[in-house]
């Protein structure tokens, strides 16, 4: 680190379970985040100004006024642009030395693959359980950490899916792909504009985390946030030995 780093991340540094070495794994480290909407803006700028050197963000969606309530990385003057050229340019106000790469568009199940086996974790940020599922099973595949979010009205939830653990779960052994779940948007149920930031905020804690080899990571523990009664559960989760996509890995 130059002396520029060591001013910047000096209270990261200054933490005795992080230090120097904690802060260069950051720099070193790749990010796959998807979704740039409630919980992406969440937390993108806790990614950026801690300084995880790599991050790649993926959306093929265009910030819209409606977004404005709650997805605070995007401002009134980017409406209409692509949501990744938003999200960067205020990331880069926060910290210019990194590196942001871009993938505009939605991804295919055979894009997605290179795209998580070139990261060393994955922010699950989307909002709907195909493309959820879709993550899943390229995080599995490459035995990469998956940090999945959801929120919707008043509820939130967040867990960290870490094959590289013995016995650990992952998403399919909460949420089999073959159960039908009911598919909720924001656009139709509404979603309160906090709460994104209380799951997206989390979800980058434990990324960094994750990164920084710092604390005891939520891997098979489901935290849930009800926001209307400001109440935090939490749920064990046991690998599915049944499960679609790890049993018996």
């Amino acid at each position: 680190m130059n002396d520029d780093q060591l001013l910047r991340y000096s209270r990261h540094i200054l933490l005795d379970e992080f230090g120097i070495e904690g802060q260069e794994r950051l720099l070193a480290a790749h990010a796959l985040v998807i979704g740039a909407g409630g919980l992406g803006a969440a937390a993108l700028p806790y990614l950026a100004s801690a300084g995880v050197g790599h991050i790649t963000i993926v959306d093929d969606d265009d910030v819209d006024l409606t977004n404005l309530q709650r997805q605070i990385v995007h401002t009134t003057a980017n409406v209409g642009r692509p949501k990744v050229e938003s999200a960067r340019e205020a990331m880069l106000r926060i910290n210019p030395d990194l590196d942001i790469q871009l993938v505009p568009r939605r991804v295919s199940d055979a894009e997605l693959g290179p795209l998580v086996a070139q990261a060393d974790v994955v922010l699950d940020c989307t909002d709907n359980f195909v493309t959820r599922h879709a993550i899943n099973r390229a995080c599995v595949a490459h035995r990469v950490p998956l940090v999945s979010g959801a929120a919707l009205r008043f509820d939130g939830q967040v867990s960290v899916y870490d094959l590289r653990q013995p016995d650990a779960p992952c998403y399919g052994c909460l949420f089999p792909p073959s159960v039908p779940a009911p598919e909720a948007a924001c656009a139709s149920m509404g979603v309160f504009a906090p709460l994104v930031g209380m799951v997206g905020t989390v979800q980058a804690a434990e990324a960094l985390k994750l990164l920084s080899g710092v604390g005891r990571p939520l891997a098979a523990r489901l935290l849930m946030v009800n926001a209307l009664t400001m109440e935090w559960n939490e749920m064990r989760l046991a690998r599915a030995p049944d499960c679609e996509i790890c049993g018996g890995a």
